[in-house]
């Protein structure tokens, strides 16, 4: 099969015909999104959403790059499920997907500078990560959190893209090192040492903060999650059909 030139897949025509719940396992969620069950696909961009936006998000500047990202990566992930022969996990492969796609906007940007060779020296003028939204808390606690998050926001924005990468995806994500390393096709070694210097920067700006409450950074559900399936679901067929024409 040449490059951009992909077989038919039943994913060019989705049909909402199978149930599933969380407790499917990701081997059946494979083989009802090859058969086209929307409902499959729309259940492995669930499961998914939170991983592939806090990853682009770790490489990008912005929100919104990461959102478009995201988006992205599922279209060529669905597009070419037909491909996925469980030689890794679901997540493993989509996961490198989005990788190379935030990479490659990244040296879009600076086509000189290698991602991994971003300088680690801290910049001062960082702004505020603008997150988005989280879900409603009470007005009491509000300010309080609003203050903190603020102050995990901007020291998250001064690690250089290389740091940030790992701190997410290890501290918001909950990834084992070992994962992460396979994910970024670095050495554990080298996911540690990065690891140890996020977190040595963090401690300089968030000494009494640094333990917890990185589980809610670069959070992707509800609404903003379900619109991101509605998304992908709905532009899937108009992406085959420009592959097979290609």
């Amino acid at each position: 099969m040449t490059k951009g030139m992909l077989m038919k897949s039943p994913v060019d025509s989705l049909s909402p015909k199978t149930s599933v719940d969380p407790q499917t396992s990701e081997e059946e969620l494979v083989k009802l999104a090859q058969q086209g069950e929307e409902v499959a696909v729309r259940e492995i961009i669930r499961r998914l959403n939170p991983r592939l936006f806090r990853i682009a998000r770790g490489i990008l500047d912005n929100s919104a790059e990461a959102e478009e990202i995201v988006q992205e990566t599922y279209l060529v992930a669905f597009t070419r499920i037909e491909e996925f022969r469980g030689d890794s996990k679901l997540s493993t492969w989509i996961t490198k997907i989005a990788l190379n796609a935030a990479k490659m906007r990244l040296r879009k940007r600076h086509p000189t500078q290698e991602y991994d060779s971003v300088s680690e020296q801290l910049h001062q003028t960082a702004s505020v990560i603008a997150f988005p939204s989280a879900p409603q808390r009470s007005p009491e606690s509000e300010h309080g959190v609003t203050q903190f998050r603020e102050w995990v926001e901007s020291a998250v924005s001064e690690l250089p893209s290389n740091l940030r990468i790992v701190f997410v995806l290890r501290e918001a994500e909950g990834m084992a090192i070992a994962d992460i390393a396979a994910d970024l096709g670095i050495t554990v070694m080298t996911v540690k040492t990065r690891l140890f210097r996020a977190r040595r920067h963090m401690k300089k700006l968030l000494e009494s903060h640094i333990q917890g409450g990185f589980e809610n950074v670069y959070p992707f559900d509800g609404a903003r999650c379900a619109h991101m399936a509605d998304s992908v679901v709905e532009l899937l067929p108009d992406v085959f059909q420009t592959t097979r024409s290609e």
